[in-house]
């Protein structure tokens, strides 16, 4: 058994013994490393903000770009392996306006009680398309429904991916607009991490109308109250 082995097997026991609330934190909260080692926060001492998207791409996200050109803001795509296959020209049109490309997995699965070789192969399929089709190989994976498991530690590494989760998550899915719109700019602070959705899982077409009226009304907002945006990997200081 080697060290990583090991690791999993203490956290496994570690989850077992720690009762409901502990598996719950161990799995999904942002700031557990328990399973694999995770960012929710960047840089506190500077006014910076990072404007993060899962589940893309889609056939909405060119909209979603004419609202981020207005305001000039950059954000980071956590994007899913087989919406690219489905939308490469949206891919490479992200990549092109200057945004970040992060690894979301292939297929958008939650990763409790899945094997370690799954796990691997989720997120390497979903780095090998965004490679060949953006030319981008992505540096950040988060993992959907902030769901991590035993093996995700060994896949990030093997990978050489940072995990990235959120400060605020705006509800998008299920929210209206203008309510996500308040939370984003109620609790946003130095090197938050804001995370919203320019897709729905892997549904074609989806609605984002939420997401749109959101980030149209919180970015001059937000502008307004001195924050500056960056992507995810400049907010987390990480080095080129």
């Amino acid at each position: 058994m080697d060290g990583v082995q090991l690791g999993e097997w203490v956290t496994a026991a570690a989850v077992i013994a720690g009762g409901a609330g502990f598996p719950a934190y161990a799995v999904r909260g942002r700031s557990s490393a328990l399973f694999a080692p995770s960012r929710y926060r960047g840089d506190t001492s500077r006014a910076v903000l990072a404007l993060t998207f899962d589940d893309g791409p889609s056939e909405s996200t060119p909209a979603l770009l004419e609202v981020l050109a207005k305001h000039g803001v950059r954000a980071t795509f956590f994007m899913c392996g087989k919406n690219v296959r489905r939308l490469p020209e949206v891919a490479r049109q992200v990549h092109a306006q200057g945004h970040e490309i992060g690894n979301h997995t292939d297929s958008h699965p939650r990763f409790d009680f899945k094997s370690p070789d799954y796990i691997y192969r989720e997120i390497a399929a979903a780095q090998d398309t965004i490679q060949e089709t953006t030319g981008v190989t992505p540096r950040l994976f988060r993992a959907p429904y902030g769901v991590r498991w035993f093996g995700l530690r060994r896949a990030q590494e093997r990978l050489r991916l940072t995990g990235v989760m959120w400060t605020v998550i705006g509800r998008d899915w299920r929210w209206p607009g203008s309510r996500v719109a308040h939370r984003l700019i109620r609790h946003a602070a130095n090197g938050g991490i804001l995370c919203l959705h320019d897709g729905r899982s892997l549904r074609p077409a989806p609605d984002i109308r939420a997401t749109l009226e959101a980030v149209g009304a919180a970015l001059p907002r937000l502008q307004e109250l001195g924050f500056k945006f960056e992507t995810a990997s400049e907010t987390l200081c990480l080095k080129n």
